[in-house]
């Protein structure tokens, strides 16, 4: 059950000081291999070094991962460019408390599959020799690096099926989907069966896991990708495939029935129409994963940004609320409980891993350029430690 979870967060919740340099177990080593940043900047920015500091358990709910493979993701693209830092910075810091006013150096890559290899103390639900997966939060440093820190309530046991490999492409875009689909759009395994649902950019890492999430959930799947995609989606389960690029996809799809949901993944102009193609008063729903949230930190500070987001989506959310239909932004929520919901789909064979290319550790600027060209089929993978 996931009741050792919440014992994990509790110590923390009460405001338990942290315990600086708290080890489980005496250890020798004191640095490791990882890819870093020092500022940011295009792929030339990137790092490799084997002086980067060992993870320190500082929070007795925290577990330290040997990193098996890593995952990457846009964010990792757009947070080596500088994208969200304000916020982020005030999330690693929000008191101001350090002296050095730097995030630097700063390690990218958000999913990770591994084994624990040390606990605090508070965690009664791992043991360091398990094998888990995880999508490590923005704020903290990531994956790109022989070993990660984690929050034992992040963290969750690595579907049985899957080698590190195929588990690494899973979490931060299984997380992200989750999110926009159950926690925010409100589907889920018993009242999904039959609603018709139309995801855009379909072909990424979030759509194909999205797809597959709500197909298993029994829904009627219309996927928007372009031609090259679409033999990838039938497979996934999606009942209509739409070429984007095949004319005008808002008159393609005005010519279908419908929508009780919408997952959009595309933003910029697809908003324009893409809430006319809902069912009207039935509560159905539009989710978007692409919102202003970050850059408007980025650009008007922490105060005013928050400010200018909220008054965005509390306008939009009224003004289509008159039309009919529901409008929300949806984010990445990291989540052990839900990563355990996601665990057991993978191992009932309902979604499985869709991996565009692999990459050894020592490729990682390859995989950054990779990612960056566009157009991934699924996701991209970094073996940390070198297949023998």
């Amino acid at each position: 059950s996931a009741g050792g979870r919440v014992l994990c967060g509790a110590a923390r919740a009460v405001g338990q000081a942290p315990l600086r340099g708290f080890r489980a177990s005496p250890r020798t080593r004191s640095t490791m291999p990882s890819w870093v940043i020092d500022r940011y900047g295009c792929n030339d920015v990137l790092r490799f070094t084997r002086d980067m500091m060992f993870p320190i358990i500082h929070f007795p709910n925290e577990v330290i991962i040997k990193v098996h493979a890593a995952g990457l993701n846009p964010i990792d693209i757009s947070m080596r460019s500088g994208y969200g830092a304000t916020a982020l910075n005030m999330k690693r810091d929000p008191l101001k408390l350090k002296s050095t006013d730097t995030e630097f150096p700063l390690t990218l890559g958000r999913d990770v599959s591994g084994v624990v290899m040390e606990c605090g103390l508070n965690v009664s639900y791992f043991k360091p020799g398990d094998e888990v997966w995880a999508a490590i939060p923005p704020w903290k440093q990531g994956t790109l690096s022989e070993f990660v820190v984690a929050s034992g309530n992040e963290v969750s046991f690595k579907p049985k099926c899957l080698s590190h490999t195929e588990a690494a492409s899973l979490p931060y875009v299984g997380l992200t989907a989750w999110s926009a689909v159950n926690q925010v759009g409100g589907l889920n395994q018993s009242n999904c069966s039959g609603k018709r649902v139309l995801i855009l950019g379909a072909s990424g890492g979030v759509g194909t896991f999205a797809v597959q999430l709500v197909k298993a959930w029994g829904a009627h799947v219309t996927a928007v990708c372009s031609q090259d995609a679409s033999t990838l989606m039938k497979k996934l389960g999606a009942d209509d495939v739409i070429d984007y690029k095949s004319g005008n996809l808002e008159e393609q799809l005005k010519t279908l029935p419908l929508f009780d949901f919408i997952l959009d993944n595309v933003g910029g102009s697809t908003e324009k129409w893409a809430l006319d193609l809902l069912k009207k008063w039935s509560g159905a729903t539009y989710v978007t994963l692409v919102t202003p949230f970050l850059i408007n930190m980025d650009k008007l500070g922490v105060a005013d940004g928050m400010l200018q987001t909220g008054v965005t989506v509390g306008s939009k959310t009224v003004k289509h609320l008159f039309k009919g239909v529901h409008y929300r932004w949806a984010f990445f929520t990291p989540s052990g409980p839900s990563l355990d919901d996601i665990a057991e789909l993978v191992n009932s064979g309902k979604i499985q891993p869709v991996i565009d290319e692999i990459f050894s550790f020592s490729e990682v600027p390859k995989a950054f350029l990779k990612l960056e060209g566009g157009h991934a089929r699924g996701k991209t993978v970094i073996n940390v430690i070198s297949k023998k």
